[in-house]
């Protein structure tokens, strides 16, 4: 019997890491698309609203292309890319995870994807060709979303966490 709870609990425990990044892409993509719902239905395009004086503006814009509006007529293929990115993360990247921290980077950038894909999919001018509700503004920055943010927060954390020794990994797998 104590094998058998024993066997159970270490299936949980090896599966906690994949649960822990679903989570955390499932509360990302809700937080990227309340906060999207809610600018677009407060702000006019184009017309920013100071949010912390000129240091943090609101300014509603609709994006076809990449970061720093890179790419504009490349978004058929901006969409395929996510979409692949997107598939490669679930079917790849939660097998393969074994720490939280590897966890939260793995959800952060399935939940930036996620985010940003979604407005491709649904947003106007169609399906694949939709454009990406970016919104935050900083001084001389582009402008960007919560999802941006969870991109660029899961490529920080994973420059981190392969610059870890071997010591340091077994010590968080432990956490």
């Amino acid at each position: 019997m104590r094998c058998l709870q024993a066997a159970r609990g270490t299936a949980l425990s090896r599966r906690l890491p994949a649960l822990l990044a679903v989570g955390v892409a499932l509360l990302g993509l809700g937080v990227d698309q309340v906060s999207k719902g809610a600018v677009q239905a407060s702000l006019t395009p184009g017309r920013p609203v100071d949010v912390v004086g000129t240091f943090l503006r609101f300014t509603l814009t609709f994006n076809p292309g990449a970061a720093f509006s890179l790419g504009t007529s490349m978004t058929l293929v901006l969409s395929i890319f996510a979409i692949t990115a997107l598939l490669a993360c679930v079917f790849f990247g939660l097998g393969r995870i074994r720490t939280m921290p590897q966890a939260v980077a793995l959800g952060l950038l399935m939940a930036g994807i996620s985010g940003n894909l979604y407005d491709r999919l649904f947003r106007a001018p169609g399906p694949l060709l939709g454009h990406v509700v970016d919104f935050i503004q900083l001084p001389h920055f582009a402008i960007f979303n919560v999802a941006d943010i969870c991109i660029t927060t899961a490529a920080g954390l994973i420059i981190l966490l392969s610059f870890r020794g071997p010591n340091e990994k077994k010590k968080s797998e432990t956490i």
